[in-house]
């Protein structure tokens, strides 16, 4: 299993054992993935990620939802391997 931590600016949208999609968005030297539901894809956002650690699954489970000084961050789990780093 693959874990990925995402940040979220509206906190009560997604809730822990929910199934989110994934898009993926390509910059110049790193990807970059927000995940959502079908009826609203912008709702977390993961930092920018080399191409070497790309994220294939289109979808994955919310697993936590915590609050931080900086902001709420939801990790959520992916049917794949972690990357090697």
């Amino acid at each position: 299993m693959r874990t990925m931590e995402f940040k979220m600016e509206r906190p009560g949208i997604l809730t822990e054992g929910q199934t989110v999609l994934v898009w993926e968005g390509e910059l110049p030297s790193n990807y970059y993935y927000t995940i959502g539901v079908k009826e609203d894809m912008s709702l977390a956002m993961s930092p920018n990620i080399p191409f070497r650690e790309r994220l294939l699954s289109k979808e994955g489970t919310v697993t936590s939802i915590t609050k931080k000084d900086s902001g709420y961050y939801v990790v959520a789990t992916f049917d794949e391997e972690e990357p090697e780093k």
